[in-house]
């Protein structure tokens, strides 16, 4: 087929094992696997257009992955296909560079320049679809359309209305959004997908899992017949190779691997323990002192659980950002943001917010709790060993999640169905991970080991009485006392008389003195004399003349 003899003289180190499937007449499959010795060649000499090629040498991109080597011939042609490769495998740029090349191309039949988007990439999250936007538009940078920047815009649930509605009424050329919001604006009249010439579906295994199928058979059924189609997909179960061959034309599908490569990362080491609720947080707190550990992704299954896990570490003194459901977008987007610029070097997500996360230098993952299934663990540790790097991945096993571990295990084949019972005190988790010996379950110093504030001044300018340099208030007059007694020591000026024996003295004292004798409330309780009236007490104010008599 000519598919078949243009990939054989463009890559002639690859072998390539060629099978019809039972719809040979409308599919051609090409399963690949890269030879060791084989050297990827650059996207220039794949025939990409020298601006993009320029943009991506300037984010350090140069040469192939496996599946961007056997996409970009039959892509950059205008054919249908289906990329099928591990998360972490360079699918973007499998479809974005040729989207890109065609769009900005005047004879590939997408350059209707009236402000209509003229390509559309639809991804299953938000997530996703701000990182598939940020490619596209490093990718896309020295590109133009109609002598204007080529302009990439996201639509996504989450952000106002009135700002998407804007920038496609001043015009895009490049759309990525998810499937709701796009239906939405697009039933609305604002979104016009009539002249769409490059369609992808990203991710579509995980748009079957979110429930999105339907709403992106509506969406097909808006952009034009005439079109080219790329879907990628880690798997591909029955629903997606169903949708494949209602909406593509004689697609030719490409499985691209490394060499001697498992559905697991053959890069990143796994770790399983068996390990208490209670102590997971102690266990955690431990992992992330190990040796050579660098950006770590922390996985859990519920909201409420990465909350708790996220505010426990930042507690513990750990820079700690979270992503899940309950958070607003900005804050979802500023945790994002925070990783991977490096200013918090640790990323608490549930599996659903954590689809389509793509950096590349994560040297850890950690499964708080059990996936739910294998496909989820491979997605969960597919966050690190990216790229051609080694990674660590370690799950947390409860005792009640057992029987779910076990199943995993037995469909990935690891080996493991009896994780080892371990603890936060256990000698072989410091020893299987590079812990130091002395690390503790927080790096935030005790308040004893904290500087204290220097407080030793201020307390003797109080014990002076003497006054603040920034107040204008004047000193009191009026000399303080503590029960009849001034504080300082001195006799008092005055006193209150105690007891009806005293009053004479303390109303002649005062009457020497020029001044009245002061009153004083006593708590006590008076009682009722005989003929029930209230008799008088100390409990009452008592006049100098009245203590006279």
């Amino acid at each position: 087929m000519r598919a078949d003899t243009r990939k054989a003289s463009s890559l002639s180190k690859i072998t390539i094992d060629h099978e019809d499937s039972n719809h040979a007449a409308t599919e051609t499959t090409l399963s690949a696997q890269l030879d060791e010795t084989h050297t990827p060649p650059t996207f220039g000499e794949l025939g990409v257009r020298d601006e993009i090629v320029k943009a991506l040498a300037e984010i350090g991109i140069e040469r192939t992955f496996a599946i961007q080597e056997l996409t970009l011939p039959l892509a950059l042609a205008g054919d249908d296909l289906i990329g099928q490769a591990r998360t972490g495998m360079g699918k973007t740029f499998g479809f974005g560079v040729p989207l890109l090349h065609r769009v900005a191309t005047a004879d590939s039949g997408t350059t209707a320049l009236d402000g209509t988007p003229r390509a559309l990439v639809i991804v299953p999250t938000r997530e996703l679809c701000i990182q598939v936007t940020e490619d596209l538009e490093n990718a896309s940078k020295y590109l133009e359309a109609g002598k204007k920047p080529l302009q990439v815009f996201s639509i996504y649930g989450g952000r106002p209305y009135e700002q998407q509605i804007d920038a496609l009424r001043k015009g895009v050329d490049v759309i990525v959004g998810t499937p709701g919001r796009l239906l939405d604006l697009a039933n609305q009249g604002h979104l016009i997908l009539g002249k769409v010439g490059v369609l992808v579906l990203d991710e579509a295994d995980e748009m079957l899992d979110l429930g999105f199928l339907p709403d992106i058979e509506r969406i097909l059924g808006m952009v034009p017949d005439k079109r080219q189609t790329m879907l990628f997909s880690a798997t591909m179960p029955g629903p997606i190779i169903t949708l494949a061959r209602t909406f593509l034309t004689q697609p030719t599908h490409i499985r691209a691997e490394e060499a001697d490569s498992s559905a697991v990362h053959e890069r990143t080491t796994q770790h399983i323990y068996r390990a208490h609720a209670l102590d997971k947080a102690e266990m955690v707190a431990r992992v992330l002192q190990a040796d050579g550990r660098g950006a770590t992704m922390i996985f859990t299954r519920t909201k409420r659980t990465a909350q708790k896990v996220a505010d426990d570490l930042n507690e513990r003194g750990f820079n700690v950002g979270a992503v899940h459901g309950d958070l607003g977008q900005v804050a979802r987007e500023k945790a994002l943001a925070g990783f991977r610029t490096g200013k918090v070097d640790v990323l608490v997500a549930t599996d659903v917010a954590a689809r389509g996360i793509d950096i590349d230098d994560v040297t850890h993952v950690i499964n708080y709790q059990c996936p739910e299934d294998e496909k989820t663990y491979v997605h969960r540790i597919g966050r690190t060993g990216r790229a051609g790097r080694t990674g660590t991945a370690i799950t947390l096993v409860d005792w009640d999640d057992i029987p779910r571990w076990q199943l995993i295990d037995k469909a990935l084949d690891l080996g493991v169905a009896e994780p080892v019972e371990t603890y936060s005190s256990s000698p072989h988790l410091y020893e299987d991970l590079g812990i130091p010996t002395d690390a503790k379950g927080s790096i935030r110093k005790p308040r004893s080991e904290r500087p204290a504030k220097d407080t030793k001044a201020a307390g003797e300018s109080r014990d002076r009485g003497e006054k603040s340099e920034k107040s204008d208030a004047p000193k009191r007059s009026r000399r303080r006392t503590r029960g009849g007694k001034a504080t300082d020591g001195s006799a008092p000026a005055d006193a209150t008389a105690t007891s009806g024996e005293k009053a004479p003295e303390v109303a002649s004292a005062a009457a020497d003195e020029g001044t009245s004798a002061p009153r004083r409330r006593r708590r006590r309780r008076r009682p009722a004399s005989a003929d029930g009236a209230p008799a008088q007490t100390d409990s009452q104010p008592v006049s100098a003349t009245a203590a006279a008599e």
